[in-house]
């Protein structure tokens, strides 16, 4: 697999996408990686709660802007990794054509849906994050 440019997507783009990119990027500093949401906050920065779990993890969300995923930027990249089975076909009807390169990111760790922790406690933020970093890892060392 000869992914070098990943989208990590899932809703807000201020969670679990954000954590997502960014622990992909400490892990693959050479490949282009971004994030977005199928519902996107636009503009907002990543949410004050999954700064701080990154932050004592050691990676910064500080620079992280939200941005709503559309088919030019699906276009764009080679493989987009969804946190929920339900974020495949939210993928399918904004960029049909990404279909066959989306896939989970919690695939190699037998997680199905990573959680969204939105609007809930520091603790369901550590979970949250901790399923990101194992599958950030796997995928890693996939790539």
């Amino acid at each position: 697999m000869m992914f070098d440019k990943i989208l990590v997507v899932c809703v807000g783009n201020i969670c679990r996408s954000p954590s997502g990119e960014y622990l992909l990027k400490q892990l693959l500093p050479q490949k282009k990686i971004a994030s977005a949401g199928v519902g996107a906050l636009i503009g907002k920065p990543a949410d004050s709660m999954a700064t701080r779990v990154a932050e004592l993890k050691g990676v910064s969300l500080e620079h992280h802007v939200a941005q709503q995923l559309t088919s030019e930027l699906c276009l764009e990249y080679e493989l987009i990794l969804v946190m929920e089975k339900a974020h495949i076909e939210a993928v399918s009807k904004i960029a049909p054509e990404a279909r066959g390169k989306t896939m989970l990111f919690g695939q190699w760790v037998g997680q199905k849906d990573i959680p969204d922790p939105y609007r809930q406690s520091q603790e369901a933020f550590e979970y949250v994050y901790c399923l990101i970093d194992e599958a950030a890892k796997a995928w890693a060392r996939k790539l």
